[in-house]
């Protein structure tokens, strides 16, 4: 007799669509026979891995075949030291998107609601889904957060809000003043998690370290990434920063050896090498301005970015665009599923591999 373990799931991940990830280079090679591809898809540093991170990898070769250290002692007095918090604040994950589910685990319950701005990323509706929540959508405000109708949506149901600033796939951004309003405007028993992913790449010094407020919200939960402008997405390595309650919290069900060993190294090394650090903002910085000086000169709208991305108004259908930049060799992201059609987002990559994409791009439009 057959079952239908479709409908025996529960019933979040029934209605869930896997995570569409940007497209790998070997997959393209492989549909259409093309080399000397051009990846600007996924927000990766472009400048390779640093230095110090390949030494400290080649040393972690010889005790491969032991568990890494379950607590990450070193990465967590080091990352203590650097921002300035208590390790017993710190949660470690495979990557940011770990610790964003771990804290959803810890609070969200099917009663619950979770609310996130239009086109917030979209691991904040997976994660709450997942859960059997209600999503709250808010309808974004010049593509980012309307923090004032996000406090309007706050109902006794409310139990998570998800804000990220710099914003993935808008790259728009909140300044010190109303993020910080805003915050002390949440009822305390709502949790509110900020996203950083992307604040390595902030220049723009309105742009607020939210880790500094821990000490006067204890419903603040910050998550960073080692992924973006530290080059190591390969190695998947993330980490949140809470009041120690909550850290302690997510620790329970945080899985046993959920960060490995060459992880837990490249992340300690990586925040030494200052040097390659400085390289990745600089070689964002100009790559960032080589866009937005084609979008200009092709009369295209961008939205301005303070992530290593810039998501640009096609002003059409973007996926025919995005279809033939394939062709060409040059992979981007289409956003549609993002409620943003007429939209691609191009990661900031070497100089070259934006020129690739700028003189592929001229040609088609």
């Amino acid at each position: 007799m057959s079952c239908d373990y479709i409908e025996l799931a529960n019933p979040g991940v029934q209605k869930l669509h896997p995570y569409q990830a940007g497209k790998p280079v070997s997959e393209l090679e492989r549909e259409l026979g093309i080399t000397n591809i051009v990846k600007l898809a996924s927000n990766e540093n472009p400048i390779g891995m640093s230095g110090l991170v390949r030494k400290a990898l080649e040393k972690e070769y010889v005790d491969g075949c032991r568990y890494p250290d379950a607590n990450g002692h070193y990465l967590k007095a080091a990352l203590s030291e650097k921002l300035a918090v208590l390790p017993s604040q710190i949660t470690l994950g495979n990557g940011s998107n770990d610790v964003l589910e771990m804290i959803a685990k810890v609070y969200v319950q099917s009663h619950h609601e979770v609310i996130f701005s239009e086109h917030a990323f979209c691991v904040y509706p997976i994660v709450a889904q997942s859960l059997g929540a209600k999503l709250v959508e808010v309808p974004a405000k010049d593509y980012g957060n309307d923090l004032d109708a996000i406090l309007a949506a706050i109902t006794e149901k409310t139990k998570m809000i998800f804000i990220a600033n710099p914003n993935n796939p808008t790259g728009t951004w909140l300044g010190a003043e109303p993020l910080k309003s805003f915050i002390q405007k949440v009822p305390q028993n709502v949790i509110v998690v900020v996203d950083e992913a992307y604040t390595e790449y902030v220049t723009d010094g309105s742009i607020p370290n939210t880790i500094e407020w821990l000490s006067e919200f204890d419903n603040l939960v910050v998550t960073r990434t080692y992924s973006k402008a530290y080059g190591l997405a390969a190695l998947r390595l993330g980490y949140a920063v809470s009041s120690e309650a909550i850290c302690g919290l997510m620790n329970r069900l945080r899985q046993p050896f959920n960060v490995n060993s060459f992880a837990l190294a490249a992340g300690i090394a990586v925040m030494e090498d200052h040097a390659y650090l400085q390289k990745a903002i600089e070689v964002n910085k100009s790559g960032m301005q080589q866009l937005v000086s084609n979008c200009e000169s092709l009369g295209l709208s961008y939205i301005p970015s303070a992530g290593n991305f810039l998501t640009v108004d096609m002003g059409q259908n973007a996926m025919p665009i995005y279809e033939k930049l394939l062709r060409k060799g040059v992979i981007v992201r289409p956003v549609a599923n993002y409620n943003m059609p007429n939209h691609l987002r191009i990661s900031i990559g070497l100089e070259l591999e934006n020129q690739k994409y700028i003189d592929s791009i001229n040609t088609i439009l």
